[in-house]
């Protein structure tokens, strides 16, 4: 009984140590223009996200979808908004008396169609101003169906460890992220943004790759990596043994952690992730973004072999 109250508790500590994560030091942000839909997106080491014109939803009544002039209604068109920079971008101090804003501008707009017309574009800097230059682009309510915003951050990582919670000395430690902390979704459900009538933007986030520097003075190494099955969550297979493992993600600790701080060795994790969007099958399905790096830190025990399944 003692036994297992103490693999609890290490189990517990190694769970715990996974709550100091920290982004990568460098970040970057694109802008890209897809189909018939005015849309700006970026990723970098804190999360992904989008700024979109174009509208309200397309309902779907074969009528044809009214212009932008149509939905202003006789008021006049604010080309430009002001938003918070992104988490992840690193910026000087702005000039005395201004701050930053990431200052989009939509431009080539036609406002005599749907979506903008074919040459409607967005424009983005990121720019100090004061209130008055912030105030050169207002944000009236009417203006609210021309813009729609998203953005997520990265799930903070939940690394699971096979067969035991607690990998022993000379005997393959595998390793995994959990399903909910692989991979994460956005999807703008209320409009379309008329991309096309019936297609809605959706992000996904997927680690692609699981760097591992095991903190027992071996070289890192690089383990491939997707979404982990639901179906099998720990990627492990209980019905053989630890030595005959399908999953190339494993590592072999020569000595225990009982000489190391708190006994426990300091695992390095840099997952990478890869940002792609999607708006339809018909439209050439994902299309990648680009990637970013995030790095989280695992305090570790490894124990003298025992038994195989604690």
């Amino acid at each position: 009984m003692h036994n297992r109250v103490a693999r609890t508790l290490l189990a517990l500590s190694a769970v715990l140590a996974l709550l100091l994560v920290t982004p990568a030091t460098t970040a970057s942000a694109d802008t890209i223009t897809t189909g018939n839909s005015v849309c700006s997106m970026y990723v970098n080491s804190i999360g992904f996200g989008s700024y979109c014109s174009s509208g309200a939803p397309y309902l779907g009544d074969g009528s044809p979808p009214p212009t932008w002039r149509d939905r202003l209604d006789g008021k006049p068109f604010v080309p430009c908004r002001n938003f918070d920079i992104p988490p992840g971008i690193r910026l000087p101090q702005a000039p005395e008396g201004k701050k930053w804003v990431l200052r989009v501008t939509i431009t080539g707009y036609d406002l005599d169609t749907y979506n903008g017309g074919k040459n409607a574009h967005l424009e983005r800097a990121y720019m100090p101003v004061d209130a008055a230059e912030e105030a050169q682009c207002p944000f009236p309510d009417y203006m609210k169906q021309f813009w729609y915003r998203f953005d997520t951050n990265y799930p903070d990582p939940a690394l699971q460890i096979m067969p035991t919670f607690t990998p022993r000395v000379n005997v393959p430690a595998y390793f995994t992220l959990t399903p909910l902390t692989s991979e994460v979704y956005e999807i703008d459900g209320t409009t379309s943004s008329y991309f096309s009538p019936g297609h809605n933007l959706t992000m996904r986030g997927m680690v692609v790759n699981l760097k591992i520097d095991p903190g027992d003075g071996t070289a890192p190494f690089d383990c491939k990596t997707g979404v982990t099955p639901l179906d099998n969550p720990t990627g492990y297979d209980p019905t053989k043994d630890p030595y005959n493992q399908i999953n190339p993600c494993k590592h072999i600790y020569k000595k225990s952690s009982a000489s190391q701080p708190d006994a426990m060795y300091t695992v390095k994790l840099t997952i990478t992730w890869e940002v792609s969007y999607w708006i339809g099958k018909d439209q050439g399905g994902w299309h990648p973004i680009g990637q970013a790096e995030v790095h989280a830190v695992q305090r570790l025990p490894v124990q003298e072999v025992e038994a195989i399944g604690g």
